[in-house]
């Protein structure tokens, strides 16, 4: 094992167990990323790895010009991990596209004001593709108060899921799932007839209490399916498309 790698666990587990210890409560800002740059004599993308794998177990929250701090405790948790449908499609060998329909800022409804407060909606539209058949039909709103970089995002380039999956790490999660029967529209550019068995999976995420996106996603019924392995300490939790 290289040095650099060596060193980056070293500082994922010290900054690990200072959190887990309850040395750093929630809420506390971690020392910035030039401190520890400082501190452990090593480069910053060494420190910014070993944030980002904090980040991705849902132990810290970056803020923007604001700094790392200490996740509150979750009160509920995913039932589900949070699939990012173009690497799964990569994995299956599948040549992977992400169609954009359409794209909208607008002021949230009354109903959708528990997700964008007072600012701006995102809300996209696009269809997951895998070898040109579709995967999936997908209907996105992404508060722009949680994520106003997702204003000057191409969508067309890259799909909204992957890119907040890098760019917004989340704390807390929601799944509902159901089956539905396809309209018309979703028929046509899911290319089955209309009526036909779908799953549906709506999805919520937040940071730190803030909502971030919902998502609804479309999926063929014979196309798709949920798999979720526990043991009675530790759930290995995935969707499969």
């Amino acid at each position: 094992m290289s040095e650099p790698a060596t060193l980056h666990r070293r500082i994922y587990d010290d900054l690990e167990g200072r959190i887990l210890s309850g040395d750093w409560a929630p809420g506390a800002r971690i020392p910035f990323e030039h401190e520890l740059t400082e501190s452990y004599g090593c480069s910053r993308m060494t420190v910014n790895k070993a944030i980002s794998e904090l980040a991705t177990r849902g132990l810290v929250t970056r803020r923007r010009r604001a700094g790392t701090f200490v996740a509150q405790p979750r009160v509920h948790s995913a039932m589900l991990a949070i699939p990012d449908l173009r690497a799964e499609a990569m994995q299956r060998g599948l040549a992977y596209e992400y169609r954009m329909l359409s794209r909208l800022e607008r002021p949230p409804t009354d109903e959708e004001r528990d997700l964008a407060g007072s600012g701006l909606l995102l809300e996209l539209d696009g269809l997951h593709l895998g070898d040109g058949s579709a995967l999936a039909l997908e209907r996105r709103l992404i508060a722009l108060s949680a994520s106003p970089e997702a204003a000057g995002v191409d969508f067309r380039t890259v799909p909204p899921g992957s890119w907040l999956l890098n760019a917004e790490p989340w704390t807390e999660a929601e799944h509902r799932i159901s089956a539905v029967s396809a309209t018309a529209r979703e028929a046509r550019l899911l290319g089955l007839k209309a009526g036909a068995a779908c799953l549906c999976v709506e999805r919520r995420t937040w940071r730190d209490g803030q909502g971030v996106t919902r998502v609804w996603q479309t999926f063929p019924g014979d196309r798709y399916d949920l798999v979720a392995r526990f043991s009675p300490g530790r759930e290995t939790r995935g969707d499969r498309g």
